[in-house]
């Protein structure tokens, strides 16, 4: 279960305690305040804290003060072309604070996203809980064979379930261990130390589930999302910006719809690549070979077009 019976209290509380404010506020992402969507077998993502709208996005942009007398037409045109155009500063006026519960080994690819500001559950004071990332059946991959980084076909029969009890009896064995190290009672009963938890940690395995406070601007949270919601992204972290990107609709869904037309379903190209574009409406045959590319280019190239 992702949250306990407390924690979901607590949210409940939260959310019954309403007050009124004069800063700007989301219809969509107010529903999202507080709750937890579970991601994974153990985890969650839950919005703590946001600024900002679709409208302050516009507001930045044209430097104003109010509302002024744009139409929430003008303001979805003027957000498309500052997403067509590249232009990021405005939408770095909004900000969103997540709370995430994720695998470690998760986090670490996480984190490569460098502009962010982040305070992850220290395991130096807290003792991590027993709760290990087991991935289901479905999604237990062989390598790949054209993609160094990415998975093949998924394992079946015996293989599948041998891994799958593998990754279930050695995930128990590392927390026992990890349990007994930190203890005071030792193995018959006598009292011992118990080795300090910032050392006893280094036994986990990556699979154990952290959490962190995640704030972000919009601008660097588009980008994260171009990268993790992609179908080549790893289905681990996938799935948490999935349901980011299900927030974030609701949030700003003038600057979203922009994201996911020019960013996620769009496609950016070499200038060799649209020469060959031209070239092809012209009525010429383009192959690899007089394209001036690569033959991984090649084949991106040919990907994007269809």
């Amino acid at each position: 279960m992702p949250l306990s019976p407390e924690q979901q209290a607590e949210i409940e509380e939260q959310r019954s305690q309403a007050a009124p404010t004069l800063r700007a506020v989301s219809p969509g992402m107010e529903q999202h305040l507080y709750k937890a969507q579970p991601v994974l077998d153990h985890g969650f993502v839950r919005v703590i804290d946001y600024m900002g709208d679709d409208a302050a996005i516009c507001q930045a942009a044209r430097v104003s003060y109010g509302k002024g007398t744009k139409s929430v037409q003008n303001d979805e045109g003027l957000i498309r072309y500052l997403m067509r155009h590249w232009h990021s500063t405005p939408f770095e006026m909004c900000e969103i604070k997540l709370h995430v519960k994720l695998p470690v080994f998760v986090a670490r690819q996480w984190i490569r996203h460098r502009t962010a500001n982040v305070n992850e559950y220290s395991a130096r004071y807290s003792i991590l809980d027993r709760e290990f990332y087991i991935p289901a059946p479905e999604h237990i991959n062989a390598q790949s064979v054209v993609n160094n980084q990415g998975r093949g076909g998924v394992l079946e029969g015996a293989e599948a379930a041998r891994v799958l009890e593998i990754l279930k009896s050695d995930s128990n064995r590392a927390y026992d261990n990890y349990e007994s190290m930190i203890s005071e009672d030792g193995p018959d009963g006598e009292k011992q130390d118990g080795l300090a938890r910032e050392l006893a940690r280094m036994n986990l395995p990556a699979n154990v589930y952290t959490q962190w406070y995640w704030k972000v601007d919009l601008h660097n949270l588009f980008h994260f999302l171009r990268l993790r919601a992609d179908s080549h992204a790893q289905y681990e972290i996938r799935v948490y910006a999935d349901a980011i990107c299900a927030m974030v609709a609701d949030w700003v869904p003038a600057a979203y719809g922009a994201f996911e037309d020019y960013r996620l379903g769009g496609a950016t190209m070499s200038g060799k690549a649209l020469e060959c574009v031209r070239r092809m409406l012209k009525g010429d045959e383009v192959t690899q070979e007089t394209s001036g590319m690569s033959k991984g280019e090649w084949r991106e190239f040919m990907g994007v077009i269809g």
